[in-house]
């Protein structure tokens, strides 16, 4: 009953802040404003990575911070704008609009709120597994393709020449030619903030090195002239505040947009679960990953009524408000406060920030995501996994973004499935002076029982693998011709219609040769549930399902 009532209550409004204290304030306002310092730099700069104006960036901000407050669980999370997402969504529309251009910004707009439905739908139903989609290596070489982008969208700016157009590939290519005619002035500011914002991270990440290196790049450009030296600025930024929006849109655009939502729905949910996971509100209670994605959905809509692009949930920033004090959602509403405070009154002090300096800060993030440690670790335990990661990187680089993100989605599922189709049949014996059966090793002594054989799949009994189940199956019972075929079920923690339409064919088939068969350890609950819906005890006698391999050898052969 209890449960039932937190359950209720966890649903509600900004149910995160049910147990919020007056003592908690002090620290969430230092997370707070810690946290402001670092998004305002990098939220300017995300926006401009899309395309956006600067305050379009404070905007996503300000809704992904509100949103995921109101539906959100984790007590750290912060929502916002954040490169890992922009650059595929950026790439699926510029493919329909031009990028800056009003119907970008309405395309945008809807896509964030399709986005928004889909995540919440995903909370409301419990689709936490889609979380799983992209598997490690994939999720690397998927984050390593990305950098690639940033790096080559950024690098321009750095160098002070104008942006190429056309493929990736085609684009380095360009910039390469162009090194000898960079700008040495924007390249002094990019790579210097670049280097603040390295340098002020190794001393400790809670310093806010991208707002230091900003502040010092305008300085320069305010008291050097480097305007009349080349160096291009952000300008203008209107003094505008969000207000309600709705994209104007054909119906055509919003059907185009479904697959691109889809997308950029999976990445969102699997940034979002590794986030949540990884600074848990409670350590003694599991992350509510269905919860958080209700709340990032929040985030997205209120992102796209505010006229924005979608969002995502940050680990650098979460990071930050767990390791500064913050106690609760109230460190991400007190940034997005001093967000809107700017946006309100502080608009002058952007409008000579240059674009280098923001490129700086989008080039030390593109690095950052690059997971040196674990592409090294993958390529020495793993080689075959190690290529997964040059496939997906290569997808995402040379293929426009987001055929090369969904493709990545698809290198994923194909690598579950190979891995779940090579699940072959073992052999069990049984440890000497013992009643355990464990597989067959050739440097590991067991006993074998006369007309006894031990088999099991240590894999979910599906489609993928049942033919090749049955095939095994059918050699072993020729080659020992057993009196007794006892099927170990640990590992086959699910079964379908398929594999259960082959599990009768192999009963039927060894009561015809007169071998007797038995399921030991069956122990999932699925899987139990499969032998009662596919009518499987039908052709096995429930007596003949034991706890234990030794338990069935015992009764149904009686050796000792």
């Amino acid at each position: 009953m209890a449960q039932n009532a937190r359950a209720q209550k966890s649903w509600l409004l900004f149910s995160s802040l049910a147990t919020w204290q007056p003592a908690f304030l002090p620290g969430d306002l230092i997370a707070g404003l810690t946290l402001a310092a670092i998004a305002i730099p990098e939220q300017m700069a995300t926006a401009r990575l899309g395309g956006f104006a600067p305050q379009i960036g404070f905007f996503a901000f300000m809704a992904g911070s509100v949103g995921f407050a109101m539906l959100g669980g984790n007590r750290f999370l912060s929502c916002g704008a954040d490169s890992t997402i922009t650059p595929i969504f950026a790439g699926g529309l510029a493919a329909i609009a031009a990028t800056g251009s009003p119907d970008y910004q309405a395309l945008a707009i809807a896509l964030a709120l399709m986005v928004g439905v889909m995540l919440a739908l995903s909370g409301v139903f419990k689709l936490g597994g889609i979380a799983n989609l992209l598997s490690v290596p994939v999720t690397v070489g998927f984050l390593a393709g990305i950098s690639v982008h940033i790096i080559v969208s950024q690098l321009p700016g750095v160098l002070g020449v104008e942006s190429p157009g056309g493929p990736t590939l085609d684009r380095i290519a360009a910039i390469a030619r162009e090194l000898g005619h960079a700008n040495p002035y924007t390249l002094c500011i990019g790579f210097g903030v670049l280097a603040a914002v390295f340098v002020c991270e190794a001393i400790n990440a809670k310093i806010p090195g991208a707002l230091i290196g900003l502040v010092a790049a305008t300085l320069a450009v305010i008291f050097a002239g480097l305007e009349a030296k080349g160096v291009k600025v952000v300008g203008t930024v209107p003094a505008t505040l969000p207000k309600p929006t709705f994209p104007d849109i054909s119906p055509e655009h919003w059907v185009h947009l479904v697959p691109l939502a889809f997308v950029i729905t999976v990445v969102v949910m699997v940034q979002t679960a590794a986030t949540t996971r990884s600074f848990l509100s409670d350590p003694d209670q599991p992350a509510d990953v269905d919860r958080d994605f209700l709340g990032a959905g929040a985030g997205n809509v209120l992102a796209g009524i505010f006229g924005a692009f979608p969002v995502d949930a940050s680990p650098p920033r979460t990071g930050i408000v767990a390791e500064t004090g913050g106690k609760s959602q109230v460190a991400g509403l007190a940034a997005a406060a001093i967000v809107l405070a700017l946006l309100a009154f502080g608009t002058g002090l952007l409008q000579r920030v240059p674009d280098a300096a923001l490129g700086g800060i989008l080039l030390f993030v593109a690095l950052r995501i690059i997971r040196v440690k674990q592409i090294v670790t993958i390529f020495h335990e793993s080689p075959a996994e190690f290529l997964l990661i040059l496939a997906t990187a290569a997808l995402i680089i040379v293929l426009p973004i987001q055929q090369g993100a969904a493709l990545a989605i698809i290198l994923s599922l194909l690598h579950g499935i190979w891995s779940t189709t090579r699940a072959k049949l073992v052999e069990f014996e049984r440890v000497p002076d013992t009643t355990i059966w464990w597989p067959a090793h050739p440097h590991i002594t067991g006993e074998r029982v006369p007309g006894v054989a031990v088999v099991g799949l240590q894999a979910p009994l599906s489609f993928l693998n049942a033919p090749s189940f049955r095939s095994d199956v059918t050699r072993v019972v020729k080659a020992a011709q057993p009196k007794l075929l006892v099927l170990e079920a640990s590992g086959m923690v699910e079964i379908d219609f398929t594999a259960a339409q082959v599990l009768h064919d192999l009963l039927k088939a060894s009561r015809e040769d007169g071998v007797t068969v038995a399921v030991a350890r069956l122990e999932s609950t699925r899987a139990q549930d499969a032998f009662e819906r596919f009518r499987i005890y039908d052709a096995l006698p429930r007596e003949h399902v034991f706890h234990s391999v030794e338990e069935a050898v015992r009764k149904l052969a009686k050796a000792r």
